[in-house]
């Protein structure tokens, strides 16, 4: 079976609401699909580009330290940069924010080339239902953990969603790690 890794204790709580606080009042945008689509029967999100905003270089140093521990002790891919920037998504109850099975690697110069898929879960579990992150890593769905502060690495090709939202905001961080695509 292909690895979905777990750290419980990623970012604390308090990580967690600095990120969400300092995004707060950054403008959203609506969630697209490879390529700049949109299929709101597929995704619907809104997405802050960490790029975009100010004062979340240390979110990306610490996403740098996990994938590179989960990677030589797990993965063990040939993984060569980070090329995009991470991303705050919200998937509120309001919209129905979900997002059906899908994998990260794509069309697309940077798409075709992500290696790792890293999602931290932001939000805490009591202030959503739904919006579980599933991944289908071989014939089972495995269904990550919902903790705040939650990291869960995984093979970008690995069929993934999260399941509508129903009450509530789920917020989540992702960012995705690249090399030469697979073969």
């Amino acid at each position: 079976m292909i690895a979905v890794h777990s750290m419980g204790d990623a970012f604390s709580g308090v990580d967690c609401v600095r990120l969400l606080e300092t995004v707060r009042d950054a403008v959203p945008r609506d969630a697209g699909l490879v390529r700049q689509g949109r299929d709101h029967n597929l995704r619907r999100a809104d997405l802050v580009w960490l790029d975009d905003v100010a004062d979340t270089e240390w979110v990306m140093e610490r996403m740098i330290d996990l994938v590179r521990t989960a990677n030589r002790e797990v993965f063990g891919f040939d993984v060569t940069e980070f090329a995009e920037s991470p991303q705050v998504a919200h998937y509120g109850a309001e919209r129905g924010g979900h997002f059906g099975w899908h994998s990260d690697i794509g069309e697309g110069r940077l798409a075709e080339r992500r290696k790792l898929t890293i999602v931290v879960q932001l939000s805490e579990p009591e202030a959503y239902e739904g919006g579980d992150l599933d991944l289908m890593p071989g014939a089972g769905i495995v269904t990550a953990d919902r903790g705040q502060g939650a990291a869960t690495l995984f093979p970008s090709f690995v069929l993934h969603r999260v399941t509508p939202v129903t009450r509530g905001d789920r917020h989540s961080l992702t960012v995705w790690c690249h090399g030469t695509p697979f073969r």
